[in-house]
């Protein structure tokens, strides 16, 4: 009668193993733990498959204890994965524009106030001064300078980040990327910007730049839609015109860009 008993014994190591594998695995890469976060919503966990969030917050070398500024949060689609992973260690402040997301993005962080409690909205510009000059590690702006672009907001703003930041800190920007041969003038108006001007505007405020990433490239995307990037998903501005088509396609080809505040 032992036997069985230890031939079964034996044949559950390998799942108590593999579970335990997956346990340490989470526990060594936090950032994979915050994306599987249970607290997210469907709508936003569907669109990691253009976002990839875990490659690109370990490109900015983003970590559980550091201080984070999110720029422009607005739906919340990256607060989701930043506010597990700074809760215990961090700080998060997101630093909303003064504007028609800010009372949606109250509203959103006091729905789930375990989760979101520890965040600290901050109102941009008005109460920027409320983030210590020289005390963040990292600020990350997603599909946000195209707006200041097109808002001739981008200097002060980037002044502002480079202001908060520490020396060696970093600066992680993602935008709809337009290709280096188009007319300039297509920023006003497509929502693309060139990896040029944003590299022109971040290294006007004081950045360096240290490197790119292609991990939110899309091929697929051309940059020339009818109504800008906003012809694609998740906008769909066409509505029913062409659906499957942008669907098909995608969400659009974004620049992953890292710059750095020097130290000296």
């Amino acid at each position: 009668m032992r036997l069985p008993l230890l031939l079964a014994a034996a044949a559950l190591l390998p799942i108590g193993a593999a579970v335990a594998q997956h346990a340490h695995h989470q526990a060594a890469d936090p950032i994979a733990a915050a994306v599987a976060a249970p607290s997210r919503t469907d709508k936003n966990v569907v669109r990691d498959q253009y976002r990839h969030p875990a490659q690109t917050l370990a490109f900015f070398g983003v970590t559980p204890g550091q201080t984070v500024v999110e720029y422009s949060p607005s739906g919340g689609w990256y607060t989701e994965i930043l506010a597990p992973l700074l809760k215990d260690k961090g700080t998060f402040y997101a630093l909303q524009p003064t504007g028609r997301y800010l009372d949606g993005y109250k509203g959103f962080l006091a729905a789930k106030p375990d989760v979101y409690g520890k965040v600290k909205l901050v109102a941009y510009p008005e109460e920027t001064a409320a983030i210590p000059a020289g005390s963040v590690d990292t600020v990350l702006t997603f599909r946000n300078v195209h707006n200041m672009v097109m808002g001739g907001t981008e200097g002060a703003t980037f002044k502002a980040f480079f202001d908060m930041l520490k020396p060696g800190g970093t600066l992680g920007v993602v935008d709809h990327r337009l290709p280096e041969d188009r007319d300039t003038a297509l920023e006003k108006s497509s929502g693309y910007l060139k990896v040029s001007t944003i590299r022109r505007i971040a290294e006007a405020a004081g950045f360096e730049y240290v490197g790119a990433s292609d991990v939110n490239a899309n091929p697929k995307d051309t940059a020339d839609w009818p109504k800008g990037v906003w012809t694609l998903p998740p906008t769909l501005s066409q509505k029913e015109v062409d659906k499957d088509k942008y669907l098909a396609i995608g969400e659009s080809d974004r620049m992953t860009l890292k710059f750095r505040k020097p130290t000296k």
